[in-house]
């Protein structure tokens, strides 16, 4: 058996009806192949009886390893309740799970340990399946105009060392898309596909809104597609201004007659709005340059911390 201590963060948000098969599979992986491990399960406003299964389980079971159930002070949204858990974990291996959908055969959780000992800081699983068209639109807009080398994809789960952990905390205490940072964070990263043994990934729908505003943030974060538009934008405007005093000048020389003053208030006018695009292209280049030096400080607030198992 691992010597290794390994965390194992679990995101929960009104799950009873997929938890007790999740919780089989995972415990029967993690028990016969580490010495030490800990469950760190975040408990984001669930109304329904996901905690009551999660402590039947345990009881059932004989647990005698640390169980930690992070409650959190109202529905906060996966990312912020994850960097919860993160932070309270204590292995030197930390799995995150950011769901309960275990549509993947357990050997693959020692699968992607395995991988990571071999010299690699995050290793990721991710369902060889097909995704939604919003999905893959996301990814391939992000890793095209990604600031950094790393690309992300549609992840079950994935395990980071101790290392990059410290890592990503020294970039700032604000982690606003755990996928992007650790894709984008100088240490060794890889990917393991598998083909998914249900559908149940693809059933499960997120909240469109929270999706909405994660997918905006971290395009505003992690990529320069902001800036692009922007000066796209303003050579648009610019090829106008050109266009419009050109044809200005052509109009004075050659006196065709058309409405007067038309044509250099449209080209007053493009030259203005060329102006204010290179003006925002500048700003939101120093903004990005600001993000890269300083996160915002840490936004999720903890209800309390309950522990239900371990000696």
């Amino acid at each position: 058996m691992e010597k290794k201590f390994v965390s194992l963060v679990v995101y929960l948000h009104n799950d009873e009806n997929r938890i007790n098969s999740f919780l089989n599979e995972i415990y029967s992986t993690i028990s016969k192949s580490f010495e030490q491990y800990e469950f760190v399960f975040v408990d984001d406003a669930c109304s329904d009886s996901t905690m009551d299964v999660i402590k039947d389980f345990i009881s059932s079971e004989k647990i005698e390893s640390l169980v930690s159930v992070i409650h959190m002070g109202f529905y906060q949204g996966r990312e912020a309740a994850m960097n919860a858990g993160r932070d309270v974990s204590i292995g030197d291996f930390i799995y995150e799970f950011d769901d309960v959908i275990a549509d993947y055969p357990g050997k693959l959780i020692m699968d992607a340990y395995n991988r990571l000992i071999e010299g690699y800081d995050i290793v990721s699983a991710c369902a060889d399946s097909k995704q939604k068209f919003t999905s893959k639109l996301f990814y391939k807009v992000f890793n095209k105009f990604s600031r950094g080398s790393g690309r992300i994809g549609a992840e079950s789960f994935r395990i980071v060392s101790r290392r990059a952990v410290n890592r990503i905390k020294s970039m700032g205490s604000y982690i606003p898309y755990r996928k992007a940072v650790y894709a984008n964070c100088g240490l060794k990263t890889d990917m393991i596909k598998y083909e998914c043994l249900n559908s149940d990934r693809m059933k499960k729908k997120n909240k469109f809104k929270e999706r909405r505003s994660l997918a905006l943030d971290s395009f505003i974060y992690f990529t320069n597609i902001m800036e692009k538009i922007s000066a796209l934008v303003s050579g648009v405007f610019l090829l106008l201004t050109i266009v419009m005093l050109t044809y200005t000048a052509v109009d004075y020389f050659t006196d065709k007659g058309i409405a007067e003053g038309w044509a250099s208030t449209m080209g007053f006018m493009s030259l203005g709005f060329f102006g204010v695009f290179a003006l925002l292209t500048i700003i939101l280049k120093y903004l990005s340059v600001m993000l890269n030096l300083i996160f915002r400080q840490q936004k999720y607030l903890v209800s309390d911390i309950e522990k239900i198992g371990g000696q």
